[in-house]
C-alpha cells in the first residue's frame, strides 16, 4: 500500500510541475510554488523567500566570485506567506495579509542558513532546536499573530548552475486528524524533488521578467520620475483588482490562474509607448503644462505602445497590446478617453493623434479596464513633475467618484474591496525605498 501511495504522490508532483511550467510571471509562479509545496506535504502554513540585492550595493562584480562577499551584498525578502489556520478566520475569499520583511543571508537564521549552505533543514520543533546549531528560530511573528510554529521544513531553490534563487519554508505538517506532526522523510524527499524541478521553471520566468525590465528601463531613461517602479506597483495593484473581480464573478480557478499570469506581465507594458514621446513634452513641468497639440502628441504613447506588439507571438503580446492601447479609454465613452477607434498601426510617432469615435464599456478589454484604475490610483498617490502626491484616502475617493464614468463600476467595487492590500503593497514599496 505504501508503494502505491508513494507512486500516486509522485505522479501528483509530476502533474503539478507540468502545470507550473505554463506560468510565465515570476511572482505568480512563486505564489503557486508555495501553495503546491504546502499541498504536497500537507503543511498548514509557509513562506517563500527570494534573494535580492541590497539597496544600494557597493559590491563590485569581481567580488561576486567570493561566496561570503556575494551573500553579504544580498538579502532574503519574503515574497509570499500563507496560513490556513489564520485564513479560516478571515473574510471568505480574502487573501492572507500582504507581508514585507527582509532578513540578512547569514547562518544565524533558519532561512539564511538554508540559503548560505544549500542544505535542507527539517526541524521537528522550532522552539527546541538545540544549542549546537548556528541558527535560531525567530518567534516574533508567532508572538505578533498568536500562531504557534512547531515543525518547519526549509528547502533552497538552487539552479542547475548552482545559483541559489530563494528558499521555500513550510510550517506545521498535519496528519489526517489535523494534528501537527514533524515532516516525514518521505515529505522531505518529495519537496526536494519538487524544489529542484520548479527551480528550472523559475529560471525561465526570470528570463521573461528580465526582458520586460529591459523594455521598462528604456522607458525609464526617457521618463525616470513617472516610469520605474510605477509600472511594478501598477502590475501588483492590477493583480489584486483582478483576483477580487474574478472571485466576485466565480471565474473558474484554471481560467483565473492563466489570466492573472498574463495580466501581471502585460500590465507592466502599459506605458512603454512613452519611448516615442519627445523629452520636450514628456518632461514639461507645471500644471496645465500641455498645449492642445502637445497633449494630442502625448496621447500618441498609447498607439506607440500598441505598435510594439503589432505582430503578437503569444497571449502575453496580445494582452500587452490591448493594455498599452486602451488603458486611457473612459468607460462611459467621454471624449477625455483616448485614442478611440483609431488605426493605431498607421499612427506616425511624434504626430498628434486624430479625433476618433470613442471606445467604451465592454468594448474596452478587461485587462485595460483593470490597468486604468491601477494606473490612475498610482499616479494620484505619488508625486509627479507637475503635481504633489495625493493622500491615499483622497486617491481612493477619487477612484470611487469616477465609477461609471472613467472606470468600470464592477472593477471599482473590486478595487475598494481590496483596499487594505493595496495600501499594504504601496507601503511595502515605500519601505523598499522605491518611490
Amino acid at each position: 500500500m505504501s508503494k502505491v501511495l508513494n507512486a500516486d504522490k509522485l505522479q501528483k508532483v509530476f502533474e503539478t510541475e507540468k502545470l507550473l511550467n505554463e506560468i510565465r510571471d515570476t511572482d505568480v509562479l512563486l505564489e503557486r510554488i508555495l501553495t503546491e509545496a504546502r499541498l504536497i506535504a500537507n503543511a498548514d502554513a509557509g513562506s517563500i523567500y527570494v534573494i535580492e540585492d541590497k539597496q544600494p550595493s557597493s559590491v563590485t562584480a569581481a567580488a561576486y566570485h567570493d561566496e561570503e562577499t556575494f551573500f553579504s551584498s544580498k538579502l532574503l525578502r519574503i515574497k509570499y506567506a500563507q496560513n490556513d489556520t489564520q485564513q479560516k478566520n478571515a473574510r471568505p475569499g480574502s487573501k492572507s495579509p500582504y507581508v514585507y520583511f527582509t532578513v540578512p543571508i547569514t547562518k544565524s537564521s533558519i532561512a539564511g542558513y538554508c540559503a548560505c549552505t544549500g542544505q535542507t533543514l527539517n526541524i521537528p520543533d522550532a522552539y527546541n532546536i538545540g544549542g549546537d546549531t548556528p541558527y535560531t528560530f525567530n518567534s516574533s511573528t508567532d508572538i505578533s499573530t498568536g500562531y504557534k510554529t512547531v515543525s518547519m521544513l526549509s528547502v533552497p531553490l538552487i539552479t542547475s548552475s548552482g545559483q541559489t534563487l530563494g528558499v521555500i519554508q513550510i510550517i506545521n505538517a498535519k496528519d489526517e486528524n489535523e494534528n501537527v506532526i514533524p515532516f516525514s522523510e518521505e515529505s522531505v524527499e518529495f519537496i526536494k524533488q519538487f524544489a529542484s524541478s520548479v527551480t528550472q521553471t523559475l529560471e525561465h520566468t526570470y528570463l521573461t521578467s528580465n526582458m520586460i525590465k529591459r523594455m521598462q528601463r528604456m522607458a525609464e531613461f526617457r521618463d525616470p520620475k513617472e516610469t520605474g517602479t510605477h509600472v511594478e506597483r501598477v502590475s501588483d495593484f492590477s493583480l489584486e483588482i483582478y483576483d477580487q473581480w474574478a472571485l466576485n464573478h466565480n471565474i473558474p480557478v484554471d481560467e483565473r490562474t492563466k489570466y492573472r499570469d498574463i495580466l501581471k506581465i502585460a500590465a507592466k507594458c502599459h506605458d512603454l509607448g512613452k519611448v516615442g514621446i519627445s523629452d520636450v513634452i514628456l518632461k514639461k513641468p507645471g500644471p496645465g503644462r500641455f498645449t492642445d497639440e502637445e497633449r494630442a502628441i502625448m496621447m500618441g504613447h498609447t498607439c506607440v505602445g500598441a505598435q510594439l506588439f503589432t505582430e503578437p507571438e503569444s497571449e502575453i503580446d496580445v494582452m500587452a497590446r490591448e493594455v498599452a492601447l486602451r488603458h486611457h479609454e473612459w468607460w462611459n465613452g467621454d471624449e477625455k478617453g483616448y485614442p478611440g477607434k483609431i488605426d493605431f498601426v498607421r499612427y506616425e510617432i511624434g504626430k498628434p493623434i486624430e479625433k476618433a469615435a470613442p471606445v467604451k464599456g465592454e468594448e474596452i478589454p478587461l485587462s485595460a479596464r483593470i490597468v486604468a484604475i491601477a494606473d490612475v490610483f498610482d499616479a494620484l498617490s505619488h508625486a509627479r513633475v507637475y503635481k504633489e502626491a495625493w493622500s491615499i484616502d483622497d486617491a481612493f475617493m477619487e477612484i470611487q467618484s469616477l465609477s461609471g464614468k472613467q472606470f468600470d463600476p464592477e472593477l471599482v467595487l473590486a478595487f475598494l474591496e481590496v483596499k487594505d492590500r493595496i495600501i499594504s503593497i504601496n507601503a511595502a514599496y515605500e519601505r523598499m525605498g522605491k518611490n
